[in-house]
């Protein structure tokens, strides 16, 4: 299986990310990557997936929107090969020690390890997608949990879709601070403008009567996050790929939808660059929202 990796853009882990685009070789300024490969064959979303727990879902529904639909039919007509990959942005934010990157590389890489070095700033996976059709690719940016990086990471906020705080489910303290962590996360972005997940880690730590405790404080806490709530385990990788499968669907349907609204082009998806200086600086330049407590 081919995907794409932040180290194949020049960036090892370890290290911290830099704005400016030179700094990522094979990177394109926007979001439309030409002459890419096809997804993987288990990067294939053809269903709208479905949420973990009714009572704290973003949307309940089993099909994509019909509007979205007939849009990536339309477009998978005409789309010439896979010349043009869409992105979208997702950054994850957390507590040190909540496993963050063991969630992320679960996903990407198929791996799961006990002992890790703490994210330094930020580092980043991209994945390829095929979304009802068309190619799609998410950015999954993974931030630092130490309070000593939150300025580096807090600049990387910007310009995300989709805001994932994890907290660790056999510490409930971790799960009190995500509220904390949104609320930092949202300052970079417009009001509205992200998709919410709210996500317990390590549920293989806990025993089936600690889970439903846990699980049901942080449904409070997610109610009150406006968020969607989901437990994993990056150890036995229960509920990873569904998750991530969730969270590319959302954002993507959300970005078809937008441009239907604004009328732009179809050979784009979403509001501009990710890792394009001129975009930081544009968003740094719109209102953002002071606070969501």
């Amino acid at each position: 299986m081919r995907r794409v990796r932040a180290h194949s853009a020049g960036i090892k882990r370890g290290t911290t990310v830099k704005k400016n685009p030179r700094e990522f070789p094979g990177q394109p300024a926007d979001k439309t990557m030409h002459f890419n490969p096809p997804a993987s064959k288990d990067r294939i979303i053809s269903k709208f997936p479905k949420c973990y727990n009714p009572q704290a879902c973003l949307q309940m529904k089993d099909d994509w929107n019909t509007k979205a639909k007939m849009a990536c039919q339309d477009r998978a007509a005409r789309l010439q090969g896979y010349d043009r990959l869409k992105m979208s942005k997702a950054v994850v934010v957390g507590d040190l020690n909540v496993g963050k990157t063991c969630l992320i590389n679960r996903f990407c890489k198929d791996v799961f390890e006990r002992d890790y070095k703490a994210t330094i700033g930020v580092d980043f996976e991209i994945e390829r997608f095929e979304m009802a059709g068309l190619p799609y690719s998410l950015q999954i940016w993974d931030t630092a949990g130490q309070e000593k990086f939150k300025c580096i990471a807090s600049a990387y906020y910007r310009g995300a879709q989709v805001i994932v705080t994890v907290f660790d489910m056999a510490d409930i303290k971790t799960l009190e601070h995500t509220q904390q962590w949104l609320c930092e996360a949202l300052k970079e972005n417009e009001p509205n403008s992200c998709f919410v997940f709210l996500v317990g880690t390590k549920r293989d730590l806990l025993s089936s009567q600690e889970c439903q405790r846990t699980e049901r404080d942080a449904l409070k806490i997610a109610a009150e996050m406006n968020a969607e709530f989901w437990t994993v385990s990056s150890k036995t990788g229960e509920n990873v790929s569904e998750f991530f499968f969730r969270v590319a669907a959302l954002a993507f349907e959300d970005a078809i939808l937008k441009d239907l609204e604004t009328g732009n082009s179809t050979a784009r998806i979403g509001d501009g660059s990710i890792l394009n200086d001129k975009a930081l600086k544009d968003s740094a330049a719109k209102p953002m929202k002071k606070s969501c407590c």
